[in-house]
């Protein structure tokens, strides 16, 4: 009976070791302001990815972020800025359909909002939740859930994301989230490389997916350790540009 008390303690520090001293708001904060993104609200910024450029211009909240498709025959520009979306094909303005148009809009969206995390994590849309402390490949991190309202959060709304954010350093280096377009599924990207341009972190990553579905989300991690996943891609930036507009 002596060694009740101990117990007890134990179990208690065990229920609070998951707990952060930091809300969720704080953490992204800091991740903001530790990765260079709070510079991205003010910055032009190019890239290349896979056969693609891209081009994002974002100022004083305007925003023009664009992508151009080389082939044979002609050139196609995707530009999604505070106005809609728009097409240009040679250089002429082409009209699409409803549904075309949504679903090149999506495309370049989802570009351009990888390419720059964590800007945009203080969007009005996005929700934001702590969910435990954790250690990966031992080092201990933050894990954030963000889910977005319908209102304002575009069509794919319903996709959850969590991140792993280093509790020293701030940085993201693993993101899972679950999607619902064809088909829907899981994934989870994994730091390959970064770099810094004008004080702004970039990052490469690995793209894996369960071999069960049925693995929770908030259990990816621990899949990745377990070498319960299957390499699908890489993430990966060509020759980034940044200029910061004063």
């Amino acid at each position: 009976m002596r060694y009740l008390p101990f117990l007890f303690l134990f179990l208690i520090l065990s229920c609070t070791a998951k707990k952060s001293d930091l809300t969720a708001q704080q953490i992204i904060d800091k991740m903001i302001t530790f990765s260079g993104a709070d510079k991205i609200a003010s910055a032009r910024l190019s890239f290349q990815f896979r056969d693609k450029s891209y081009t994002a211009i974002r100022k004083n909240g305007l925003f023009v972020l664009d992508r151009i498709s080389n082939s044979s025959s002609t050139t196609l520009k995707d530009v999604v800025s505070n106005n809609g979306f728009q097409r240009f094909e040679g250089g002429v303005p082409v009209v699409v359909s409803d549904s075309m148009a949504s679903k090149y809009k999506n495309s370049v969206n989802s570009v351009h909002y990888f390419s720059v995390l964590p800007f945009g994590l203080n969007d009005k849309a996005v929700r934001k939740k702590f969910i435990t402390s954790t250690t990966v490949k031992g080092k201990e991190y933050y894990q954030l859930e963000i889910s977005f309202s319908e209102d304002g959060g575009g069509e794919d709304f319903e996709d959850v994301f969590l991140y792993w954010i280093g509790k020293t350093d701030f940085l993201i280096d693993y993101i899972a989230y679950s999607y619902h377009t064809n088909g829907g599924g899981k994934r989870f990207r994994v730091l390959k490389e970064q770099c810094v341009k004008e004080g702004i972190r970039f990052v490469d990553y690995y793209n894996y997916k369960p071999i069960s579905q049925e693995t929770p989300l908030t259990d990816l991690d621990k899949a990745y350790e377990e070498d319960q996943l299957q390499k699908v891609s890489e993430i990966v930036l060509r020759d980034i540009e940044v200029t910061i507009l004063n």
